[in-house]
């Protein structure tokens, strides 16, 4: 299934859900009905802005939001919206950082106090087992497709289409086009690039456009991408990078070594990216 028929899908389902919680307002409780129309809000907003993308979230952890705004609508209204519960098991599918699970399963649990009083005694034991065993269940297959998504992204490009490549494909790439350069007297250059975490993509898809179709670009973490440049001289070489690297959004600082002058035997990507003014000299 393509990309775009499951973002289609997703947002469909966000939409459902806000005309769902929608309709459940006007019978709610005023401290209810306001966290419900918070929770319409930003399902909509979520849905209209949603779009293909291989953006990660990186900073905020937002799915403490999902969390954050079921625990407030269970506790508004515990006996109207205990049903609610059932939905932490969908929010511990999302990937996310080891705090936005702690706190989802904070939420989770407060929002099973809240409940309890309301159910028999085997009745939220069976709930606290069941939901507890379905949260460990997701998050144990969400870890297994972060993990596989990763191994794939390590030998695959990240953008269909575009000539955007992981980090650990550079270091292969490296010591053949270094062998080609010299065998066809071609003038090759590693450009390290540091942009701001929010430009990366845009750069990205930038920089993708304004290299030929067999010159590659570098993701190598969220702040830094790589040009393998290859061109017929120096002069030649030092035009084309001054060109791309000035026709990105916004200014960014960039370094840069000819191929040659690379030692691929103890070359790490951490090295391009925590020392490149030691290892490939300053801006021109």
């Amino acid at each position: 299934m393509q990309s775009k028929y499951k973002i289609r899908l997703l947002r469909t389902n966000l939409l459902a859900a806000a005309v769902v919680l929608a309709l459940w307002t006007p019978t709610a409780p005023p401290a209810a009905a306001l966290v419900l129309w918070l929770s319409v809000g930003w399902l909509l907003i979520t849905a209209l802005l949603l779009d293909f993308s291989h953006r990660r979230a990186r900073g905020l952890p937002w799915q403490m939001l999902a969390g954050g705004l079921l625990l407030c609508l269970i506790v508004s209204a515990p006996e109207r919206h205990s049903i609610l519960i059932w939905v932490f098991a969908a929010v511990y599918m999302l990937p996310q950082r080891p705090v936005a699970i702690a706190f989802n399963a904070s939420a989770a649990l407060l929002s099973w106090i809240m409940i309890a009083p309301f159910l028999s005694k085997p009745e939220w034991l069976l709930l606290l087992t069941t939901l507890t065993a379905l949260g460990l269940l997701a998050v144990s297959k969400t870890r297994q497709l972060i993990d596989i998504n990763g191994a794939i992204q390590q030998r695959l490009r990240l953008i269909p289409g575009l000539n955007l490549w992981a980090g650990e494909q550079l270091l292969r790439d490296l010591a053949r086009e270094q062998i080609r350069s010299e065998r066809e007297a071609i003038y090759a250059e590693v450009v390290v690039i540091h942009v701001k975490r929010h430009q990366l993509w845009a750069s990205a898809q930038k920089l993708c456009e304004l290299t030929y179709a067999f010159e590659n670009v570098y993701r190598l973490n969220g702040t830094t991408l790589v040009i393998l440049l290859l061109s017929r001289s120096p002069k030649e070489g030092a035009q084309r990078r001054r060109l791309i690297c000035n026709a990105l959004p916004e200014k960014v600082l960039y370094y840069h070594t000819p191929l040659m002058d690379v030692e691929l035997s103890t070359l790490t990507l951490e090295m391009l990216h925590t020392s490149p003014a030691k290892t490939f000299g300053s801006m021109p």
